[in-house]
């Protein structure tokens, strides 16, 4: 027996019709790091975006899936390209700007981009790389930055401003099959080619429902959401599809990601939901610290990317700021759990629950995968590899080496389910706690130490601003952790008092005999803590390391 329902696709169409409409007077705000920020309504937003997708079909001759890549800042311009490209019918392709040039050539190369719409500013980043680029036809330039250095580039150059200036503010949007592919993005590449996930229509439509959800970001059209995280960066974790739907007004930052500007605009336009990765609250900290501001509008943050050390929470706590942990990564689009606490406990009893991952909504499944290939109970103590599996995770790579979709055996079971590198335990009540990632393991005399424990341990120290820990080769013990820290200006703490300071807190063969000072940690694209970075460092004698 089936249903009488009506069955009516789930697009990312639907998405800007309703948000213009429904939602018109929501606000997407660019900063310009100038006095006054540019302005525009979601309904103004909708209709530059039906004149983009004009102006992509009738000029440039976008007339199927063609990928259409966007190198940008989070900006309105690139809320746009985000609602315009998919309702088209072709495939939105954020490139992340921060990755090294060789790694944007294989991408572009590699998804067939058509077109590349860039932020002026970037065009010093996009003119060396054109030459490579086998595909690209055209170059959409927005806002201020040097045209000249586009002389003589093999594709057409348009301004974007120009090419939609007098295009019609109908469309006829097409039919598509919610199945079809709305969007891609690439891994980030730290071992190996980078990998392409592509989403589909259905997929985006649902995790942006599960996004405006109570159990995860729970956001309406009285917040607005500062969006840090950058739009190259799975889809901005889906925010500024899911705000559009449910009607969040957007704070845009642009390309100022620093600290003094971020206070600023907080102080200013008094966001009320901020999403980064820690590194970003980190430096927020500092600065807020050294030079107040008024961070009160602030009610709650999503952070994700990396594990959030349990001292950077108590410190925002006091700012009266309430961090909210979330996993998730590429492959899931991103969300996977956010760490909420169960309803009715203090504030002492929601702690054990703030510090873990989170809870997995009804549309991830997850299960832990033990060394043996054994599926593990969730007792709170049994670790293994997470797997997950659900409507927005995806079920392969875009296009191997043969044009094929491909699921490598370390990514994918044999049942299908996406492994995703992380150690961890779930609690009875679903609750997921991370250990390491599979490849930071620490295996020291056949027993497990966790990195990222010890990580956050060392960071609850007043006198440190970051800390790294990994393994490095010892004779006896095979293994055993290496702890780099960043002291914070003016710090005194020593190596012996830190080492003090850890035992405390952790068994004591765990406590690492190798440590080090680095100015900075090395930090992935998308600004995660990139440990093979240290690991080379060591090997290579670069690092000076003193050892007890």
């Amino acid at each position: 027996m089936l249903s009488t329902m009506q069955d009516v696709p789930l697009t990312v169409t639907r998405i800007l019709t309703h948000g213009m409409t429904i939602h018109g007077r929501s606000q997407v705000t660019t900063w310009t790091g100038e006095a006054e920020p540019r302005r525009r309504t979601f309904a103004e937003t909708g209709e530059r975006a039906i004149r983009l997708a004009n102006a992509l079909r009738d000029e440039l001759g976008v007339d199927g899936d063609q990928r259409i890549a966007t190198l940008m800042w989070n900006n309105a311009e690139h809320v746009e390209a985000y609602l315009a490209i998919p309702s088209m019918g072709a495939v939105l392709h954020p490139l992340n700007l921060r990755l090294p040039p060789e790694q944007l050539v294989w991408i572009v190369n590699h998804a067939a981009d058509r077109v590349v719409v860039a932020d002026g500013s970037l065009l010093p980043l996009l003119a060396p790389l054109l030459p490579h680029l086998r595909t690209v036809e055209h170059v959409v330039v927005s806002g201020p930055g040097d045209r000249s250095l586009l002389d003589g580039c093999a594709p057409r150059v348009h301004e974007y401003e120009d090419l939609i200036a007098d295009r019609p503010t109908t469309y006829d949007w097409p039919e598509l099959d919610e199945r079809a592919a709305a969007a891609m993005c690439y891994t980030s590449g730290t071992t190996g080619d980078p990998k392409g996930v592509v989403y589909s229509h259905r997929s985006l439509y649902l995790h942006s429902m599960q996004v405006n959800m109570t159990e995860s970001m729970g956001l309406t059209d009285r917040d607005t959401t500062l969006v840090v995280v950058p739009q190259f960066h799975v889809m901005a974790w889906g925010v500024p599809h899911a705000t559009f739907m449910s009607g969040v007004n957007m704070l845009m930052p642009d390309r100022f990601l620093q600290p003094a500007p971020l206070a600023e605009m907080i102080e200013r336009e008094k966001p009320t939901h901020a999403a980064a990765v820690p590194t970003i609250w980190q430096g927020l900290l500092a600065e807020v610290t050294a030079r107040p501001r008024d961070l009160s509008s602030m009610a709650s943050v999503t952070i994700g990317g990396a594990a959030c050390p349990p001292a950077l929470m108590e410190a925002y706590d006091r700012l009266g700021v309430r961090l909210c942990h979330a996993w998730g990564m590429t492959e899931t689009s991103p969300l996977g759990t956010m760490a909420h606490p169960p309803a009715g406990l203090t504030p002492e009893e929601e702690w054990p629950y703030r510090v873990t991952q989170g809870r997995f909504p009804a549309g991830v499944e997850a299960r832990l995968v033990g060394s043996g290939g054994d599926v593990l109970a969730w007792d709170g103590e049994s670790a293994g590899e997470l797997e997950v599996r659900g409507n927005w995770i995806t079920g392969a790579y875009y296009g191997g080496a043969a044009g094929e979709d491909f699921r490598p055996d370390d990514k994918f079971s044999a049942d299908g389910w996406l492994r995703t590198g992380d150690i961890g335990v779930i609690s009875p009540d679903g609750y997921l706690t991370l250990t390491d990632r599979a490849k930071d393991v620490i295996k020291s005399g056949g027993e497990w130490i966790s990195s990222v424990e010890l990580e956050n341990a060392l960071m609850a120290h007043p006198d440190v601003a970051e800390a790294a820990v990994v393994a490095v080769p010892d004779d006896r013990w095979s293994e055993r952790p290496l702890a780099t820290v960043v002291l914070k200006e003016g710090a005194t703490a020593d190596y012996e008092e830190l080492r003090a300071f850890l035992a405390g807190k952790i068994a004591k063969w765990q406590l690492p005999e190798r440590w080090a000072t680095v100015p900075a940690v090395p930090k992935t694209s998308v600004g995660k803590f990139d440990k093979k970075v240290i690991r080379r460092q060591y090997a290579d004698g670069e690092l000076d390391v003193t050892k007890f």
